[in-house]
């Protein structure tokens, strides 16, 4: 049969070229999304709808450990319960879709670009003591905010899919606690299982989430000098549950107002995986999170008794969801290139000579290091070099953001570090006026503020420091 062939397979621009028509290509090319007929919306292929299924089985199996539970609330929310909240209605106003369509009652109804408001109602008829706090509900959903005007599949999108977590305490020691145990989970989820370093602190006043008294982040960079929000964690104290009328009876017999918390990562997360880990072959998937962990490629001559020992391959490696790409209208060369394109961790070839030599050969997609193993060891191997490549991929993107951090002292530095696309760090006096100037002269945002003692002035406007802190630009 015809070799079937198609040479416009591969990635035509180089990632430290130009990354924003790399990232397009490698989203299309190796079938993570594709573009809706809508402007800014996305359709989430297999390929990515895969790794996202991964974040959530290793998520949830995390919260239930901390006694979370999944819920699924309305996507409509009525225009009044904006309006309980004064911050929060004033922040998500210019994002909201208005359905055309009133309800029964007149009244208009928006579709949730979170989901504080429709839940916090509820949890208004739901909370009636103390004995029924703590409440923790998430739930998995997509939501809808109107503010993108150009489409980046996963990383601006109209429409994008998350989880947020609403969880309601007694105390405010409580509550305080369980927004850095999120954040931590948070930070593990990403380190761990995406290979992908962050950044842990708390966001200024400006960046704080709409209604709350503060907000707690994770943030990655990325290799073209931008920050990637992947997860935040917000207390929001006592103003939703006073809007929205939600209060119990204390251990004391008296009235009392409840404190609040939520918290949420969505799809994203799979952009920073292409960003992060991806090269000028396409897509690199980390271990952990790869559907299909191994491709098996049999190397095809004569009678192909490669393809009977592809097979039995194929069964011995079963727990790691191998793909066993027998076809016969493709090159092996081909197939390797597709094959890396999509990412998969590693590509296992079994020829004549390998099965001459009861041997297998193992090549990792980060690297291209091929590494001969003996057959009767396949199974036993090939779990090591997953395991080994997991760690190799966050130990070098750990090393690509150290490396990005340049530690500032004067107005000049930190306007080169800005230029040159590093993440800067310094002392600097939180205040919203001098942020605000900061972003409009170098184009550069707060990213994370960290627990130190601090000394001096601001660099930029002469006040006094109050805070340490990282700077650029972002997504």
């Amino acid at each position: 049969m015809a070799k079937k062939e198609d040479n416009t397979l591969g990635i035509t621009v180089k990632k430290a070229d130009d990354m924003p028509e790399w990232y397009s290509e490698v989203v299309v090319k190796a079938e993570l999304a594709d573009y809706a007929p809508i402007k800014g919306f996305m359709i989430i292929r297999p390929q990515a709808y895969a790794m996202w299924e991964s974040i959530q089985d290793y998520f949830n199996g995390r919260m239930r450990k901390l006694g979370v539970k999944n819920a699924y609330f309305p996507l409509l929310i009525p225009e009044s319960f904006f309006k309980k909240e004064a911050q929060h209605a004033e922040g998500f106003a210019p994002e909201l879709a208005w359905v055309e369509q009133k309800d029964e009652d007149g009244e208009r109804v928006a579709i949730r670009p979170t989901s504080e408001t429709i839940m916090y109602d509820s949890y208004s008829k739901w909370i009636r003591s103390y004995r029924d706090l703590p409440l923790r509900i998430n739930q998995w959903c997509n939501v809808l905010r109107w503010e993108v005007k150009q489409t980046k599949p996963f990383l601006r999108t109209r429409e994008f899919l998350w989880q947020e977590g609403h969880n309601v305490y007694e105390t405010q020691e409580e509550a305080a606690k369980e927004v850095e145990v999120i954040i931590k989970e948070y930070q593990k989820l990403v380190e761990e299982l995406l290979a992908i370093p962050v950044l842990v602190g708390k966001k200024t006043q400006a960046e704080t989430f709409a209604g709350a008294d503060y907000t707690l982040t994770i943030e990655a960079f990325m290799p073209d000098g931008k920050a990637l929000q992947c997860g935040t964690s917000h207390m929001l104290g006592q103003g939703f549950s006073k809007a929205f009328g939600i209060s119990f009876l204390g251990r004391d017999e008296k009235r009392q107002v409840p404190w609040q918390i939520s918290w949420g990562f969505s799809t994203r997360l799979i952009g920073a995986i292409v960003m992060v880990h991806g090269d000028d072959k396409g897509l690199v998937i980390p271990p952990k999170v790869a559907d299909n962990q191994v491709v098996i490629v049999p190397i095809i001559f004569g009678k192909g008794k490669e393809l009977e020992e592809g097979k039995k391959l194929q069964k011995e490696l079963s727990q790691f969801n191998p793909i066993y790409d027998d076809r016969d209208e493709y090159s092996s060369g081909w197939k390797f290139n597709e094959w890396e394109l999509k990412g998969i961790p590693l590509r296992v070839e079994i020829g004549p000579k390998d099965i001459e030599k009861k041997q297998i050969v193992v090549v990792r997609r980060d690297t291209g290091e091929k590494i001969v193993v003996p057959r009767k060891d396949a199974a036993k191997k090939v779990k090591d070099i997953l395991d080994q490549m997991q760690k190799d991929m966050f130990a070098k993107a750990k090393q690509q953001l150290d490396d990005a951090i340049v530690e500032v002292k004067s107005w000049e530095e930190f306007e080169k570090a800005i230029k040159d696309k590093k993440l800067a760090k310094l002392d600097w006096c939180n205040t919203v006026e001098c942020e605000e100037q900061i972003k409009d002269k170098t184009g550069a945002t707060s990213r994370c503020m960290e627990k130190a003692k601090v000394s001096g002035t601001c660099l930029h406007c002469g006040k006094e420091n109050k805070v340490r802190i990282y700077f650029s630009k972002s997504y």
